[in-house]
């Protein structure tokens, strides 16, 4: 009820895309609007980063926290980092004045609770994390009603092994997946409640989003009606929700865009739009500043959007069945969406007006656009640095 709250009150955009199939990738396109394979994160040669990790987000890359803190913002992360665990890559390397939460995954052993840069437990208890997560983000929220701030309250679950606790146990008929999904609804209606009783609710702008897609094979979890799950190019890997809330009246309410192609790599020039900053010339972030299209009016998207995943090389986690292994390299360009290998041997192109479920390859009835499509993908791909 929370989170259908949030979307009758707020905006809510159906074609938004992460920048990556998985974890670490996604959250640093997030964090600084740059594709993951130039910000250097594809967690040190495998999917994402592991406590054994020697890598993390760089000091040369600018943080949309770092951004707001140097322009006055009280800064935080609550939840999942997954950006790299020890410094100088911890949040508070990277412009978050606070952390408390989990550097990784919660199946990486051990999953350590952290405030700040130094560690609070070694493997705290997981079906309460969700609930810390929360009465965390509500005291950040009164502590700092009289100033500007940025909270970024990224939930461990529903990554897997989920975990819930007697409060929301049996509340759903999906099982265990369905009461975690009861419980982050419960903190999304904590957050704006606490909003409004700070009197912020009418100068607070507020998104929900997640990173990635279902696990491939975990009971209860499923991409809608699209094709594909975490670790793929198909649109259940990277195809997310996205709402946008405030109650002052700059966000149309209870409005949905069905058309507007909007991606993470999005919200950092557009973040600092709306919120008034203007952004270094040199500014090497790969989105555009769509904040018109999430005031509600039209804007038309004039780059095409482009992945990459190694997942030839990684043994990460189990892959998906093979019907489901997406191409290595895709690209959306107004409705058209490509899939295809380095090697040109595999090109799948669907319209996803009219085929969101990328089940009826269109490569050979509309040729033409297939070929534009792959050139400009495999353009995209040899442009890009070694990793």
């Amino acid at each position: 009820p929370n989170i259908d709250r949030m979307a009758s009150e707020g905006m809510k955009f159906t074609q938004f895309y992460v920048g990556a199939s998985v974890s670490t990738p996604s959250r640093s396109a997030l964090m600084t609007g740059r594709l993951p394979v130039r910000n250097g994160l594809y967690g040190d040669k495998r999917d994402v980063l592991f406590p054994d990790s020697k890598a993390g987000l760089g000091q040369d890359e600018v943080t949309v926290a770092k951004l707001l803190q140097q322009n006055g913002y009280a800064t935080a992360c609550g939840g999942k980092w997954h950006l790299g665990h020890f410094s100088p890559y911890l949040p508070t390397d990277h412009g978050f004045d606070d952390f408390f939460g989990i550097p990784y995954s919660n199946d990486m052993r051990p999953a350590s609770l952290m405030r700040g840069d130094s560690v609070l437990e070694i493997k705290p208890e997981q079906g309460e994390l969700t609930r810390r997560y929360t009465e965390y983000a509500v005291d950040y929220i009164k502590k700092n009603k009289n100033r500007p701030f940025f909270l970024y309250l990224a939930h461990t679950f529903p990554h897997t092994p989920l975990h819930t606790n007697e409060r929301f146990e049996g509340r759903s008929n999906r099982g265990l997946y369905g009461d975690v999904v009861e419980e982050l609804d419960w903190s999304v209606g904590e957050v704006l409640k606490a909003l409004k009783e700070n009197g912020l609710d009418e100068n607070t702008l507020v998104i929900f989003t997640s990173d990635n897609g279902p696990a491939p094979s975990f009971k209860g979890s499923r991409a809608g009606n699209m094709r594909g799950c975490k670790a793929s190019l198909f649109e259940g890997g990277i195809h997310m929700p996205f709402i946008i809330w405030d109650t002052k009246g700059e966000i149309p309410s209870g409005k949905t865009d069905d058309t507007t192609v909007v991606s993470a790599l999005d919200l950092y020039k557009s973040l600092s739009s709306l919120a008034g900053i203007k952004l270094p010339a040199d500014c090497k972030s790969d989105g555009m500043d769509m904040s018109a299209a999430l005031k509600g009016v039209p804007q038309e998207r004039r780059e095409p959007l482009f992945w990459e995943y190694r997942r030839n090389e990684s043994k990460a986690f189990p892959r998906p069945a093979d019907k489901d292994v997406s191409p290595a390299i895709a690209v959306r360009y107004g409705k058209w969406k490509l899939l295809v290998d380095k090697d040109s041997t595999n090109v799948l192109l669907y319209d996803l007006e009219d085929n969101l479920r990328e089940n009826v390859d269109l490569s050979k009835k509309h040729p033409q656009v297939a070929s534009r499509l792959s050139k400009l993908a495999l353009e995209w791909w040899n442009s890009l640095p070694e990793f």
